[in-house]
């Protein structure tokens, strides 16, 4: 088993919990997020329950979660599998920066068919600084 929660996400052990990835340029407070965040290089990653993590995402980005991936489900990109960062559909440079990524991971389920068949699925929604978003899903453990 991995050592920490972002880890543990990652690894796809922690199907009740969602991830945010907070660039650091988009964290006025970096260490207001202490000992509830962890440092992953270009910003911070919270994994949290569910449902308060849904609420926290709703109060640090000012957006409800769930309207926020109906949107980023538009456009596909491609979100690192680490979930901290991406290659914006628009451009590239400091304008097209992941601001935030929201992640969530679904257990392989075979009767659903598809990627689904093939392992444990994460699901990733970016918010660039240009203002678009995008998403992109992944069976865990592959590239």
């Amino acid at each position: 088993m991995s050592d920490t929660p972002y880890e543990q996400f990652l690894a796809g052990q922690r199907h009740d919990d969602i991830l945010v990835f907070l660039h650091e340029q988009s964290v006025g407070e970096p260490e207001a997020l202490a000992g509830v965040a962890e440092d992953v290089g270009p910003g911070v990653a919270l994994v949290l329950p569910g449902d308060r993590g849904s609420d926290v995402l709703g109060e640090v980005v000012g957006i409800d979660p769930m309207d926020f991936a109906g949107v980023a489900m538009d456009t596909d990109g491609d979100i690192r599998r680490d979930c901290t960062g991406g290659t914006c559909p628009e451009g590239t440079g400091d304008a097209h920066r992941v601001k935030f990524v929201f992640a969530f991971t679904e257990a392989q389920n075979e009767e659903v068919g598809g990627i689904y068949a093939e392992g444990d699925v994460l699901h990733a929604y970016a918010a660039c600084e240009c203002g678009q978003t995008y998403s992109d899903k992944w069976v865990i453990g592959e590239e």
